[in-house]
């Protein structure tokens, strides 16, 4: 394991301005200030900048890999902690987390604290570890990519917020109902590792490592460092069942050893459909991808601090 940050490194902060919890954590005082507070205690100087949508985040990121700062800290949420994590992913880069989107599932998953100045205190004080990174077509995944029903849910959602001017949740809402209603399959040829499976899918799920299924840890991941993607394929369904599997992928939760799911524990997959273009989620944010897609993992490429091993137990990956 690595030592702490050093106090005479510089760290870049970039926060997202729009995050989804972004107001609410910044209280009385904006949240560039309290951190800022948090930083200048401990004797570290830390460079706050702030970025308005995906284009400025990613450029903010680039330009702190180029300057050569030894510590790039993201705040956000899980699309966010995404993209500046993307910028040095194979670099010796170090990668801090604030927490500050809704569900957070990257930070939970290390045991990173939500709240933020004790997130930021864990980037001055915590430990190095490495991680894997899911990639497809050259983009990568830090916690799963999808395609299908979550990916069109959020499509449709996006199209609603921007055209009707609705709120995300009750967008989300109309945006399930229109999407149910279309009953929507994709015929899907799957290679990994040496297994070839042809299904019609309402749903493929590609997950960052294996997501736990108990009853108090659905949804997340006991380790980010075993290098495998966790593959979950839907079988044909009905609309009550694709209802739920619709609410499951909201939540990140993925039922293992379900009678309608194949899942496979794989290294590699390839992607093969009828159509030329797909839309695929990573991360929660969607995108348009050529087909066919290649999924690989890349074992230990991104290094995250994490809370040090006197804070828990748990924070060990």
């Amino acid at each position: 394991m690595d030592t702490v940050v050093d106090k005479d490194a510089c760290v870049v902060v970039i926060l997202n301005n729009s995050a989804g919890t972004a107001a609410a954590n910044a209280g009385d005082e904006a949240v560039d200030v309290r951190l800022a507070k948090v930083f200048a205690a401990e004797g570290v100087d830390a460079r706050i900048v702030v970025g308005n949508d995906g284009t400025e985040l990613a450029a903010l990121a680039e330009r702190a890999v180029n300057d050569g700062c030894p510590v790039i800290v993201a705040g956000g949420g899980d699309g966010t902690i995404n993209l500046v994590a993307s910028k040095i992913v194979g670099t010796p880069t170090r990668l801090g987390v604030l927490p500050l989107g809704t569900l957070n599932h990257f930070a939970k998953d290390l045991h990173i604290p939500l709240d933020l100045e004790e997130a930021a205190r864990t980037i001055i004080s915590g430990r190095v570890v490495e991680v894997d990174v899911g990639e497809v077509n050259g983009r990568i995944f830090l916690n799963n990519s999808s395609l299908g029903l979550y990916p069109s849910i959020v499509r449709h959602r996006e199209r609603q917020q921007e055209r009707l001017g609705r709120s995300k949740w009750y967008a989300l809402f109309w945006a399930g109902l229109t999407v149910l209603r279309r009953y929507p399959f994709l015929s899907v040829r799957l290679t990994a590792d040496g297994t070839e499976l042809t299904r019609r899918t309402p749903f493929v799920f590609i997950g960052n490592n294996e997501y736990e299924m108990s009853s108090f840890q659905i949804g997340a991941r006991s380790c980010l460092d075993k290098g495998h993607l966790s593959l979950y394929v839907a079988h044909r369904v009905g609309r009550a069942r694709l209802l739920q599997l619709a609410l499951a992928a909201l939540v990140g939760w993925h039922p293992r050893d379900a009678p309608d799911f194949d899942q496979l524990c794989v290294e590699e997959l390839w992607i093969e459909t009828r159509r030329k273009r797909l839309l695929v989620a990573t991360d929660g944010e969607v995108s348009v991808m050529r087909a066919p897609l290649h999924y690989r993992v890349r074992p230990g490429e991104l290094r995250v601090i994490v809370p040090g091993s006197e804070d828990t137990s748990e924070g060990e990956t």
